[in-house]
Order: structure tokens, then C-alpha cells, then sequence
């Protein structure tokens, strides 16, 4: 099979990944293979690729946003058949035994597995993927390309939304609107709560607006015109959690979700921290992940997406590395 391989990290301009022949992998007992149609390109690849993350294994298969078919099962298998659509997201495996696998807090485990970091990923015509970790696309009825991103934005987003613990009704707060937040929103807005949306970025405003924001501007220079019930912070930046806490009522829960942050500071403990619960993001789990993607044909997920063929995946990462592209998400075309 064709696969993109990581041999050595260095900078994303000096084009790490090189274009292989190499054998396709077949499952063992627990697992099934897809052949990969589609797989979004995320950050977490440029940071693995140029060394902000560390190198786990060598050769490696980036790519956690994966969407194909099963064409090959393991004799164990008993969820899955071949034909199947079948999603790959960031967790590709946990230790199945300890006090967070057994309660179904995976994402905690001490051997939690990351997809296309621990384990080859979607950078590939075939993936491997374990039956407890694969994800049925069977009720999501969006093209493979818009379903990609759902395998890492989307998920991501929709379990900082239920640590968030909003119910009908509540208002939410999000800082910063990527992807994520984007998915966030909609998923907020299903479920029949007011979104309120802070962002430098006037595109952005005008996104959130046109998805269905109760409000969007740059709360730095508009404040938000509410008392919130829950935030959740998306841009790695320290600042921004008191300024979330100060708008978050007490009782309420301030979520950050990035996989690390600037220096927070609270300054006024009394006032803006006291009473509230700040909760983090900490990789995503099975059983959110299938919950969100069985939710998804019931919402409105159409996100901007460029495509780009297998040919061209290390050149939209250098796209994407230097801020060169116009959608917010970049999804391959393997197959």
C-alpha cells in the first residue's frame, strides 16, 4: 500500500513525511482494517511531525480523522463485518483493566494509545483500528469528507460540551471559534441553549453569527451582554480563564480544552474562581465519541472543508503550517 511515513521530525517546510510502497498491515484477533476513503489533517500532525510532541515510534503513520470502509476483520471481531463505514479517531487503544477503562473513562488510562502517534494512522490506503476503539459511521449519512473532522474537532468538542454539564435552556460561553467551537455550537444549539461566542477574528464573528450565535464579538472590546452558565476555553492562552470564570455564574464550570496553556493566573480568587469548577479536556472517550457521531445526521455540520488529493497531503501541511488556507478544515482524499 501507498502511506505517508514519519522517519524523522524536523520542521514542516523542510517536508518530513516521504511517499511509500510499503506491505499492508492485516488484522489481529481484535481488530479490523479499512481501507481509508478519507482523512482531515489536524495541528496535532505538524506537532508531531516537527517535534513539539515526541516521537513515539519510527516509522510513523500520521493521522487520527480517519473515515473508510472495513475489508478485512479480525477472527475475534464480532461488532464489525466486512462492508462496514467505520470511523478512527485520537484513541486507538487503552489497558482495558484499570479503575478508568472499567468505568468507562478510557481517556484516563495511564496506556491510553493516541491514533497516529502511539499507532499508525490514516496517512494510508489501510488503517488498523481495535474493535473496542472503532467507531460505526452506520447512522451518519454526511459524505466521508465531511465526517473526517467529526473524528477529532467534532468529538473533542462534544466531550468539553457534556464536562460542561449544560442542560436546555443554559448558557454557554466559547472562547475562540475554530472547528471545535464550531461543532460545539451546534450541538449547544440542539440541545436548545444560547451560545455566546468570544473571538478576535471578524470571519470568525460572522461564522458564529451566521450558525446561529445568540451573540458573537471580541469580548475584550464589547463585553458579553449575560451572566453564562458554562464556558469552555478553546485558545491555548492563560488570560483568557479568569476572563471566562469572571463571566461564568457561581455554580457554574469553566472547560479548557487545549492540550496545553499559557500561565493562568487568577487574581482575584473571590470573586471570579470561588464557587466555580474548572474542568480539562483530557483526550476524548469511546462511548462520547459514538454518541456524538450517532447525534450528527440530526445537526447542521457543514463546515468548510478543502480537499486535496493523497498526492498533495505534505503540501497542505506546509499550507497549513504557514496559515495558507482559506477552510477550516483540510481533508485528503485517500481512496
Amino acid at each position: 500500500m501507498k502511506a505517508w511515513l514519519l522517519d524523522r521530525q524536523s520542521p514542516i517546510e523542510e517536508r518530513p513525511l516521504t511517499l511509500r510502497e510499503i506491505a499492508a498491515p492485516h488484522p489481529r484477533e481484535d481488530e479490523l482494517r479499512l481501507r481509508v476513503s478519507a482523512c482531515g489533517i489536524c495541528r496535532t500532525d505538524l506537532h508531531i511531525a516537527k517535534g513539539d510532541l515526541p516521537m513515539r515510534r519510527a516509522p510513523l503513520v500520521l493521522g487520527h480523522e480517519v473515515v473508510g470502509v472495513v475489508d478485512e476483520v479480525g477472527e475475534g471481531v464480532q461488532r464489525f463485518r466486512v462492508g462496514d463505514r467505520v470511523g478512527i479517531s485520537w484513541i486507538g487503544g487503552s489497558c482495558g483493566s484499570c479503575e478508568h477503562c472499567t468505568s468507562g473513562r478510557e481517556n484516563y488510562c495511564a496506556e491510553f494509545r493516541a491514533t497516529g502517534w502511539d499507532m499508525d494512522g490514516g496517512f494510508a490506503e489501510f488503517a488498523l483500528v481495535s474493535e473496542t476503539a472503532a467507531l460505526s459511521l452506520a447512522e451518519v449519512s454526511l459524505p466521508d469528507e465531511q465526517v473526517a473532522p467529526l473524528m477529532c474537532p467534532g468529538v473533542a468538542g462534544y466531550c468539553a460540551l457534556k464536562l460542561a454539564g449544560l442542560r436546555r435552556g443554559q448558557r454557554i460561553g466559547l472562547y475562540g471559534f475554530g472547528p471545535t467551537a464550531f461543532y460545539v455550537l451546534a450541538v449547544a444549539r440542539h440541545l436548545g441553549c444560547d451560545a455566546y461566542v468570544s473571538t478576535r477574528s471578524a470571519a470568525a464573528i460572522e461564522r458564529a453569527r451566521e450558525h446561529g450565535a445568540t451573540w458573537a464579538d471580541n469580548s475584550d472590546v464589547t463585553p458579553m451582554p449575560v451572566e453564562l452558565d458554562a464556558a469552555v476555553v478553546f485558545p491555548p492562552v492563560g488570560p483568557l480563564v479568569e476572563m471566562a470564570l469572571k463571566q461564568v455564574k457561581v455554580g457554574g464550570v469553566v472547560v479548557l480544552a487545549p492540550v496545553a496553556m499559557s500561565t493562568i493566573v487568577i487574581e482575584d480568587y473571590s470573586t471570579n474562581l470561588w464557587g466555580r469548577d474548572i474542568r480539562t479536556l483530557y483526550n476524548v472517550n469511546h462511548a462520547e465519541a459514538q454518541e456524538f457521531l450517532d447525534l450528527a445526521s440530526s445537526l447542521d455540520l457543514q463546515l468548510g472543508i478543502e480537499r486535496v488529493s493523497f498526492a498533495d497531503l505534505q503540501e497542505a501541511m506546509v499550507r497549513l503550517e504557514q496559515g495558507r488556507v482559506t477552510e477550516p478544515n483540510i481533508v485528503v482524499s485517500v481512496s
